[in-house]
């Protein structure tokens, strides 16, 4: 393996998987196709997710957050410090590419609604502005008065891309419930395509081929598939505590190229 293969950096990166109980199928969850002109995992199917912003100072995103101090995030994570920052690029992705803002205004209990024409039109253009760089996520909560629902986001994996990937991140991944009054949907840019599937279906889809996904996708969809409600999943995923870091290896052939991806606990990890 190419020595300089080692020196791809890391980028951090947050994930949330945003569930919702059907009235039929039971445990749903909601899914995007990335674009298949995406640098990394193109037209593979995900949950909402991208990199996390570092933070000078922790205490401005505390006042924006439910339940959750650095320090208790930071622990989680086995970070020294700045750990909330992923719990708030989960949210913040989860807004730009599903449209899902997991938040509330301050003076209310109840997770924001967007079912009247006025709020989805005014978040409908936050959500373009914050994508484009327009607009600060943070300034967006802060002009808002909104609080980020931390405290009901809930720390469930941890995968690190292999070496020898043009890119490489630390993905922390994240279990939340989908608000009842905000339909989510992709952005028609970094994602093309959505829905709502049964983590068995959507297992059973990628299993005939109809939906391509990479391992920790796969992974976190057997963990969904064990809950037959967002409530069963949520408890589970409280009691996940620090879960273990899992670093995948590439599978070569004989001429150094990659044919597939190494787990751990497969026989020639």
């Amino acid at each position: 393996m190419n020595t300089d293969a080692h020196l791809v950096p890391l980028r951090p990166a947050a994930t949330v998987m945003l569930i919702r109980d059907h009235p039929i199928d039971g445990l749903e969850v909601f899914m995007l196709q990335r674009t298949l002109k995406a640098a990394f995992a193109s037209g593979m199917y995900v949950f909402p997710g991208g990199r996390v912003d570092e933070v000078d100072d922790e205490r401005m995103l505390e006042e924006i957050c439910d339940g959750r101090t650095d320090e208790e995030a930071s622990a989680l994570l086995g970070l020294e410090r700045g750990g909330l920052a992923y719990w708030v690029a989960a949210i913040r992705e989860s807004f730009e590419e599903a449209g899902v803002l997991l938040a509330r205004k301050s003076e209310d209990k109840d997770p924001l609604r967007f079912d009247d024409e006025q709020s989805h039109a005014r978040f409908g253009e936050a959500r373009l502005g914050v994508n484009d760089g327009s607009l600060r996520f943070i300034d967006l909560c802060i002009n808002e008065g909104l609080r980020l629902t931390t405290d009901s986001i809930h720390y469930v994996s941890h995968w690190i891309t292999p070496v020898g990937e043009a890119r490489r991140f630390d993905t922390r991944f994240f279990v939340a419930p989908a608000p009842a009054f905000q339909e989510p949907l992709h952005d028609d840019g970094e994602t093309i395509d959505s829905l709502w599937v049964t983590p068995s279906e959507a297992l059973a889809r990628h299993r005939e081929g109809k939906l391509a996904m990479i391992p920790p996708t796969i992974s976190n969809l057997e963990f969904l598939l064990k809950h037959d409600s967002v409530h069963s999943a949520l408890e589970a995923a409280k009691r996940v505590g620090v879960p273990p870091s899992i670093t995948p290896r590439l599978r070569t052939d004989k001429d150094g190229r990659v044919i597939g991806v190494i787990l751990p606990g497969d026989p020639d990890f």
